[in-house]
């Protein structure tokens, strides 16, 4: 939310184990990972280049899974039509399903900005540009906050906050009230 221009990485190598494929979702048990399989041999592809694994029932599951941990949230009945949507696609590559997501997460948060694709991978981008990739992954997830600092809001289950849930968390939990709650440094 803080640049008016974003340019999205399309051709660095994908990177297992990274936010690239899953999400972290706040359900009545636990926090559960929706991860999209992805099919083998991904070692050196462009992340543009990974294809989804649709042998596996992941939109399914990932569907079912949404709508326990959020059915009765606030903001479910507005934001799912969308959501459910992009769930009854058919995807073909990773990339395409990210944009898609980003887009729409974008939309209903109301942040305006251009979205751009990288031409070619630059191990040293340009001096002018705020380079974020690989800054935010599963691994180091609540020890570097580089855009904000989480800010706790009512979730769906307990009374204790769950943070680094993926932003759908907040919009089913707080709908258009979600920006503001990113908004906070």
């Amino acid at each position: 939310m803080q640049f008016q221009r974003v340019r999205l990485e399309a051709h660095e190598h994908y990177q297992k184990q990274s936010y690239r494929n899953r999400c972290y979702v706040l359900t009545a048990n636990k926090v559960d990972s929706l991860a999209v399989p992805v099919l083998q041999g991904t070692h050196h592809l462009p992340v543009r280049d990974i294809r989804v694994d649709n042998e596996q029932l992941w939109q399914i599951r990932h569907w079912r899974c949404l709508q326990a941990a959020y059915g009765k949230a606030p903001f479910f009945e507005y934001y799912a039509p969308d959501f459910e949507r992009i769930y009854q696609k058919p995807w073909t590559f990773l990339f395409d399903l990210n944009y898609e997501l980003l887009t729409i997460c974008l939309k209903w948060l109301g942040v305006s900005c251009s979205l751009n694709l990288t031409n070619c991978y630059e191990k040293i981008p340009r001096s002018d540009l705020f380079d974020a990739r690989s800054r935010i992954n599963p691994k180091n997830r609540s020890e570097t906050y580089i855009f904000y600092k989480p800010l706790p809001y009512a979730q769906n289950f307990g009374f204790d906050f769950v943070p680094n849930l993926s932003i759908i968390d907040l919009l089913f939990c707080q709908g258009p009230m979600a920006k503001q709650f990113l908004s906070v440094k």
